[in-house]
């Protein structure tokens, strides 16, 4: 049960669940532009067309259900949704890059020091590999080495 546990962690940490819920609400507000567009513009049209009056005043053609202002409006809800999850995946993917440097403490000759480690990356397209890697699993690149976290002393001054 432990290690399922686990494995869900690291199912939600790699961004899958993520990616599933956005795809969620942008196809859940695209197709509110859809329903609109079909709704209130194609089906009147073909109605309009068949036999109805043509004259337009405003958004709305008077005499059929042609409503340009629902349309307008759900492309403005569209996008805003759009706009907030965007934000909302930016802030997490902000925090899923920070959570992965480690801050140690570390004793050398003058005492403690805190040092950030970071996990390695591969050189040639800067994705993240395991430590003791000796080829990149995203590009296939040959490192000269074994891949090593880098250490940096950060400077509380």
């Amino acid at each position: 049960m432990k290690n399922f546990l686990v494995e869900f962690k690291e199912f939600i940490d790699r961004g899958n669940v993520m990616d599933l819920a956005v795809a969620v609400i942008i196809g859940g507000a695209f197709t509110a532009i859809v329903t609109a567009l079909t709704d209130n513009i194609i089906n009147p049209l073909i109605s309009l067309i068949t036999g109805g009056d043509g004259t337009i005043s405003g958004l709305v053609v008077p005499g059929t259900q042609i409503d340009f202002g629902a349309l307008i409006s759900a492309i403005i809800n569209f996008l805003l949704v759009a706009f907030v999850v965007f934000l909302l995946v930016k802030g997490i993917n902000k925090v899923q890059s920070k959570s992965s440097v480690i801050v140690r403490r570390k004793k050398n000759g003058q005492g403690e020091v805190e040092i950030s480690v970071t996990p390695p990356t591969c050189p040639f397209c800067l994705e993240e590999v395991k430590e003791g890697a000796t080829r990149c699993p995203h590009c296939a690149a040959s490192f000269d080495e074994p891949a090593a976290p880098t250490e940096t002393i950060i400077d509380k001054a």
